[in-house]
């Protein structure tokens, strides 16, 4: 049990022993220990890789979250959170995004193309003032690994350094994402090169001024 738990995809099966008799000459222990090794070894090559999938990921977050609710409190920072909880979600579902995860004061969410993640964005940030918050956002579009319902990848951790990157009430946009939606009614200004922590190379980032 010791050696299994230590082995990833491992499976732990007793098998039936004789004593004095190596499994191997017991007929019965040898068609056992043949049977579950075949087991085994095809629910092991059976396993489905994860999924690659393009996708755009947005990621906000409250500005100054942790003064908020040590002014407000354990219970009203909880019913300040559920009401931004709820714009976000209400406007998700009007985009038609997907919530992949909430951490805290911030949102995961995916969508199928950059413009209705950008749209949804912008029209969370239009509620947001009414509850005294402020947000900041990130939006970036690439391959993502699919397992479970979740995203992973590279991709996703170029989305949450542009998030991290923006400035209070600022929707931060790769150059990838800008380039996708050319055309639009979406306008940029120019935010340069930039490191994202972890992540190889210089990025182009815009900030989002406004859709015509």
């Amino acid at each position: 049990m010791y050696v299994s738990s230590r082995i990833r995809e491992s499976e732990l099966v007793v098998l039936p022993s004789v004593r004095g008799v190596f499994t191997w000459l017991d007929p019965e222990a040898h068609e056992r220990a043949m049977t579950e090794t075949e087991r085994f070894m095809s629910r092991v090559r059976g396993a489905s890789p994860p999924e690659r999938v393009l996708a755009t990921v947005l990621f906000t977050d409250i500005v100054g979250s942790t003064d908020c609710a040590s002014k407000l409190g354990d219970r009203g920072w909880r019913e300040l959170l559920e009401r931004h909880h709820a714009i976000v979600r209400r406007r998700l579902a009007e985009f038609r995004g997907d919530e992949l995860d909430t951490a805290g004061d911030g949102f995961l969410a995916a969508f199928d193309g950059p413009g209705r993640a950008i749209e949804c964005v912008l029209a969370i940030m239009r509620e947001i003032p009414e509850l005294g918050l402020k947000i900041r956002a990130g939006v970036h579009t690439g391959e993502c690994e699919r397992l479970d319902g979740k995203l992973a990848g590279i991709a996703v951790a170029v989305g949450a350094r542009i998030a991290a990157s923006a400035r209070p009430g600022e929707v931060l946009v790769s150059g990838t994402v800008q380039d996708l939606v050319a055309g639009s009614r979406l306008s940029f200004e120019d935010r340069g090169l930039h490191e994202l922590k972890g992540v190889p190379g210089m990025w182009r980032l815009a900030a989002v001024v406004a859709s015509r």
